[in-house]
């Protein structure tokens, strides 16, 4: 399958926010514009994981940190009206867009806390991601862009504590994530994804390139690969099936295997005949996650496995 060209009339589309998960009590807030969500997420707490990393990755929180203090720096020369830019977030500007990632740094601290204290957290129990993320991001809709700033360089900050001092097992600790108690590693992997993510919500819009760094874009690129059939394993689904993701710009490549449990794992010799899906990471990165149309040339028995985040929310006629 050959590369998928960046259209910059796809980038500067509107999609739905990536949810931010964390708060038990949302009933009051309304709907995101222009979407609801369509299945349940119930998070697995019991049992095995939804999700396994076997790929190796020397330390996920380097580029989980080094991503959100770029962003940081790169919107702090902001001027005040290129606040108000929509995003590519329906709905949101690019403040909402760092309000969003305001909380998502704090539930991030608190989870791998709890987890590393022996008691990973259960939040996310009555979590709607339709109508949470609105309900998060209003109250600092009141706040000048420079107050939400400082407050998302305090919640880096935050969460780099509570990842210090993480290597070897501790990587293999559990503790909450929207699929429900998976490992640290997996866990530093979705904020990074997230971020990632959120970072060309923002930037695209105002006309900047963002950068793209390998071990960002790789690591990005995996979760979000694995995000889809990782929701529906938590959701109890059973149905199982395999893809072999391969990208260059980086070169990169793994499999998913989906069932139960979701295993990212590196290729190997039997893996020859898997449906493949392949271009560059970064257009890879954003089909899976939505952002523009994604390309393969996948059957439709297995197209299941790359649809999953745009089956979780479907546009709301």
């Amino acid at each position: 399958m050959g590369k998928l060209t960046d259209g910059e009339s796809l980038h500067l589309s509107r999609v739905e926010p990536v949810p931010w998960y964390g708060v038990k009590d949302s009933r009051k807030a309304g709907p995101a514009v222009g979407y609801h969500a369509h299945v349940p997420l119930p998070p697995r707490y019991d049992g095995p994981p939804a999700l396994r990393v076997e790929v190796p990755v020397a330390d996920p929180s380097v580029p989980l940190i080094r991503q959100r203090r770029r962003l940081a720096a790169t919107l702090a020369a902001l001027e005040p009206k290129q606040w108000a830019t929509p995003s590519r977030c329906a709905g949101w500007s690019v403040q909402d867009v760092l309000a969003h990632l305001v909380g998502v740094n704090h539930f991030w601290a608190a989870s791998i806390r709890a987890g590393r204290a022996g008691a990973p957290t259960r939040y996310l129990l009555e979590f709607d991601p339709v109508t949470t993320p609105p309900l998060l991001i209003e109250p600092l809709r009141s706040l000048a862009p420079a107050a939400v700033l400082d407050q998302f360089v305090e919640g880096v900050d935050d969460l780099a504590d509570a990842l210090d001092g993480v290597d070897g097992e501790a990587w293999s600790i559990l503790a909450e994530s929207p699929p429900g108690h998976v490992d640290l590693r997996a866990l530093t992997l979705h904020a990074l994804w997230d971020g990632w993510v959120h970072e060309r919500d923002v930037l695209l819009p105002l006309g900047m390139t963002p950068v793209v760094v390998d071990d960002e874009v790789t690591a990005s690129l995996m979760y979000a690969a694995v995000l889809g059939p990782t929701i529906w394993a938590a959701s109890g689904h059973t149905t199982h099936g395999a893809l072999a993701v391969q990208c260059d710009d980086p070169t990169f490549c793994f499999v998913v295997e989906a069932g139960t449990t979701v295993v990212a794992r590196l290729p190997g010799p039997d893996d020859r005949d898997l449906p493949e899906l392949c271009g560059s990471a970064v257009s890879l990165v954003e089909g899976l996650s939505a952002r523009i149309p994604l390309r393969h040339r996948l059957a439709a028995d297995d197209q299941w496995l790359v649809n999953g985040v745009s089956e979780l929310f479907d546009p709301a006629g």
